[in-house]
């Protein structure tokens, strides 16, 4: 194997900054135009030919994307201008290992400056090196991204058997209930501020139930002890598998399926807890929570002019048609089964994420080394 050679980040790659580009000035197109978080819009003609990297400049500073078509650059990102003959998707990788925090020169608006990233010291593999780094982190995150597109044709899926069997193949004579007769629409026990400790049982309010619902995992930031939590749920229980948490003030309207390996407590208030499912099978209450007839539902008794909530009346009184049993009961196993392949995925997901993200600085730093 050859030796890494030390260089400095302008030695590997020039950055350019991005080019001004207003909302208003966007001609309709299909030219992505790159901003520090990602797409902001779309236009009618690129800046930089594919493929092409950025990086934030303002605002969100540093974190790179990769562009495998032509894109517009916007002011926000700076860009490279020249890769100088080093594979592009090893650079993508070599800026995603670098934390660009340090180099912030903005005081209201975090800013990145190229000039001062340019001298930066590296260690540079030969381009054969580079390219079997690359090959290693982006089969990750091919397979992961393999993964979440399934789960969005599986969600879509979910959806449209859902809208046939409950709503295009409903009939007249199927009876219609208040969503309270089917099950359980309640909240938590208030925790206080005051009773928050450093470590311990999590506790989750809607910024938590969003990450769960999205990556399936996430980092909570508080917790209350174990004495707190037994007290509490030997007196009102706490979330059990196939119970469903429904984000109800703020961003509205975002389910969340517990599940067996699951052991929290969360926010009273921003939270609602849909349990004891007598009436109808939690999968398919859950199903209809996710789709676009019951956002529209819930759309239709949100509250509030300055901050928008759901409160348990409103979800009670939520009318719902029970179809006969023989479809609930296939309704119940077709849906199980997809949604039992969205969470084996997102386990799957969980940990290639973490394996790449582990290799990732390792393999940057030569300190595992690759055959090429």
């Amino acid at each position: 194997m050859t030796e890494w050679q030390e260089t400095t980040l302008g030695d590997v790659i020039t950055l350019q900054r991005g080019h001004d580009l207003a909302k208003t000035e966007m001609q309709f197109g299909s030219i992505p135009v790159a901003g520090s978080n990602g797409v902001i819009g779309y236009h009618n003609k690129a800046t930089t030919k594919a493929l092409g990297i950025t990086i934030g400049r303002s605002g969100n500073i540093g974190n790179p994307h990769l562009y495998k078509e032509d894109f517009w650059a916007h002011n926000t990102t700076l860009y490279v201008k020249d890769f100088k003959g080093n594979d592009e998707i090893f650079v993508y990788y070599l800026l995603k290992s670098i934390d660009f925090a340090g180099f912030n020169v903005g005081s209201a608006v975090p800013t990145l400056n190229r000039n001062h990233i340019h001298p930066m010291v590296i260690q540079k593999p030969s381009p054969e090196e580079q390219k079997a780094i690359a090959s290693i982190l982006s089969s990750l995150d091919d397979k992961i991204d393999l993964l979440h597109r399934q789960n969005t044709t599986l969600e879509r899926m979910a959806e449209t058997l859902f809208r046939q069997w409950f709503v295009e193949e409903a009939q007249e004579d199927w009876e219609e209930v208040p969503l309270d007769k089917l099950l359980t629409i309640t909240s938590s026990k208030r925790v206080f501020y005051s009773e928050y400790v450093t470590s311990g049982v999590p506790f989750y309010r809607s910024k938590e139930i969003i990450e769960l619902h999205n990556k399936g995992s996430t980092n909570s930031e508080l917790f209350i002890s174990e004495a707190r939590f037994n007290e509490i749920t030997d007196k009102f229980g706490a979330p059990q598998e196939n119970d469903i948490l429904l984000t109800s003030v703020g961003t509205l309207g975002i389910p969340y399926k517990v599940k067996k390996t699951d052991r929290f407590y969360f926010k009273d208030g921003n939270l609602t807890w849909f349990k004891d499912f007598t009436g109808m099978p939690a999968v398919i209450i859950y199903c209809w929570l996710k789709s676009n007839i019951g956002k529209e539902l819930l759309d239709s008794i949100t509250i509030g002019s300055t901050q928008a909530a759901l409160t348990i009346s409103g979800l009670k009184q939520i009318a719902f048609k029970i179809p006969p049993k023989e479809i609930i009961k296939m309704a119940e196993e077709k849906l199980t089964a997809i949604y039992s392949k969205i969470e084996g995925n997102q386990k799957q997901i969980q940990t290639l994420v973490k394996l790449r993200d582990n290799l990732l600085p390792k393999l940057m730093s030569g300190e595992v080394r690759v055959e090429f």
